[in-house]
C-alpha cells in the first residue's frame, strides 16, 4: 500500500514522503490518525497545497520543542526517596517521578512518554537523562537522587570525596615480583 506521510513518523519517514506499507498497518493505524493519506493522484495534488499549513505547524512545533529543550537543558531535578538498609530505595524512580519534579522546575507539564529512561532508577546518584521533544530535537538532564531528610548538595560532595579516597590507594608503590620471592 503506497501512503503519502503527513507528519514525521519516527521508523518510517519524514512529512510528505511517499512509502510502501502493509496495507493493515496503513488502514488501521496511519490513515485513521492522520498520520498519513492514500498516494492517489488525487490526493497528491490535494497534499501539494497541504503541505505549506503542514510544514509551518511542524516549523511551530520545532520551536516549541527548541524553547523546552533549552529549559530542560538548564535544568537540574532533585529527587527525594525513601531508602533502607545499604542505601537501597524502597520502589524505584521512574519516568513520572523525574517529569512531575521537572514540571515544578520549569514551570511547564513535560509528558513522561517523552523521556527515554530504558528502566527505572533504583540507586542514589547523579544521572543524566535524555528526552525526546522532537524527531529532530534532544534534551538532557540532570537527575539527582537523593536520601530522605538528605539534600541534593550531600550527592556532590560525596563524588568530589570519592575520587580523593581512591587517589593514594593509586599512587602507593608497588611491589616487584621478583623482591616478594627472596
Amino acid at each position: 500500500m503506497q501512503i503519502i506521510l503527513r507528519a514525521d513518523v519516527d521508523t518510517l519517514g519524514r512529512l510528505g514522503e511517499i512509502i510502501t506499507v502493509k496495507a493493515g498497518y496503513g488502514r488501521n493505524f496511519l490513515i485513521p490518525q492522520g498520520l498519513a493519506m492514500l498516494a492517489t493522484e488525487s490526493n497528491k495534488r490535494v497534499f501539494a497545497n497541504e503541505r505549506k499549513k503542514l510544514q509551518a505547524q511542524r516549523d511551530h512545533l520545532k520551536a516549541a520543542a527548541d524553547t523546552l529543550a533549552a529549559k530542560i537543558n538548564a535544568a537540574v531535578v532533585a529527587v527525594e526517596v525513601r531508602v533502607g538498609e545499604g542505601d537501597r530505595l524502597y520502589g524505584s524512580v521512574t519516568s513520572a517521578d523525574i517529569c512531575a519534579a521537572l514540571a515544578k522546575i520549569i514551570g511547564e507539564e513535560v509528558d513522561r512518554k517523552l523521556l527515554l529512561l530504558d528502566a527505572p532508577i533504583k540507586a542514589l546518584g547523579k544521572y543524566e537523562v535524555a528526552f525526546k521533544l522532537h524527531p529532530d530535537v534532544t534534551a538532557t538532564c540532570v537527575v539527582k537522587v537523593y536520601r530522605q531528610g538528605g539534600s541534593a548538595a550531600d550527592l556532590d560532595v560525596a563524588e568530589e570525596a570519592a575520587p580523593e579516597a581512591e587517589a593514594p590507594a593509586e599512587a602507593a608503590p608497588e611491589v616487584a615480583p621478583e623482591a616478594a620471592v627472596e
